[in-house]
């Protein structure tokens, strides 16, 4: 290689670099930027606000002496989330186990590209399906839990039979379902061709196999897809605003799955309309804000058990 290719190449070197800082330190920038604002507009209605922002249930943002708080908020939207991720998690991993381990080679980028699909489907249609199709099958299992675990808060009856907490779970669970399953298949399927046939060849089984050379390999990846598919549910809006059962004001609320509620994501788009003044524009981006502050709470858990995980195994 002549000189002129060298120099070519290091200025490519050089750009290339520079284009990658740059959009690394735009990001920074740009999630400081958002949080700056968050907590700027939130202040000031926090300041004015009356009731207590973390435990109470009260949600009145207009007039002199306003009174809102996120508990209601806060459990609907993390006991819908912990539901969609006890189901879709063991769900996504076996479906990526299946696709890359268990599976003919012919169907695999099959059943991979189906898979895949499921995240093209806007959340308007998941929240149409889920309340025509889906809700007749969740109600049965509603009405078993509730009849037999009555005894626990969480399982207490309460007579609403549109969309509860617990079918709110089911439906974000369906929606992340690919997020898990792509992340999980990928990290599953580079898993060294060694490690796999050394584990054979000792006589361990498939499934033993899978448990002591796939499974420890892709478990850094399958927690960042969880993580990820996590802060999906967390933050969804359209298909839950479109099939919670908002509960009345002054209604009763207990801690039960089967209740209804609003989450961060509904509230806000179900009272967009209520953006006519600083006070109440403030009492909602507070709301926004705690969403934002939990889901990066939650990713960076994630990513410091990663760094943990790589830490060990090197």
């Amino acid at each position: 290689m002549d000189d002129r290719g060298r120099s070519t190449g290091r200025r490519a070197d050089r750009l290339f670099s520079f284009a990658s800082q740059g959009a690394g330190v735009t990001v920074l920038v740009l999630v400081t930027l958002v949080c700056v604002f968050l907590v700027s507009q939130a202040i000031p209605a926090l300041a004015r606000n009356e009731a207590s922002f973390l435990t109470s249930r009260e949600w009145t943002v207009g007039g002199d002496a306003p009174r809102f708080g996120i508990l209601e908020l806060l459990w609907t939207t993390t006991a819908a989330s912990v539901i969609a991720m006890l189901v879709a998690v063991p769900v996504g991993v076996c479906v990526a186990l299946f696709i890359t381990e268990y599976a003919p080679q012919w169907l695999r980028r099959p059943a991979g590209n189906l898979v895949d699909l499921l995240a093209a489907v806007p959340s308007i249609v998941y929240g149409l399906w889920g309340l025509i199709v889906f809700r007749p099958i969740v109600r049965p299992i509603e009405d078993w839990l509730s009849s037999r675990l009555s005894w626990l808060p969480i399982f207490e009856p309460t007579g609403i039979t549109g969309g509860t907490i617990f079918f709110i779970g089911f439906v974000l669970a369906i929606m992340i379902l690919p997020i898990v399953t792509a992340i999980s298949r990928e990290v599953f399927a580079q898993t060294p061709t060694t490690h796999k046939e050394g584990a054979l060849a000792l006589g361990a089984t498939k499934w033993e196999m899978i448990h002591t050379a796939v499974l420890p390999f892709g478990k850094p990846g399958v927690i960042s897809a969880a993580m990820l598919a996590l802060g999906r549910a967390l933050g969804e809006t359209i298909a839950v605003t479109f099939i919670v059962s908002t509960l009345a004001v002054g209604s009763d609320w207990t801690w039960s799955l089967f209740n209804g509620g609003e989450t961060f994501a509904s509230r806000i788009a179900n009272n967009a309309a209520e953006f006519d003044s600083p006070q109440k524009t403030g009492a909602f981006i507070a709301a926004g804000l705690v969403l934002f502050i939990l889901t990066f709470v939650v990713n960076a858990i994630a990513r410091v058990v990663i760094e943990r995980r790589k830490a060990f195994t090197e």
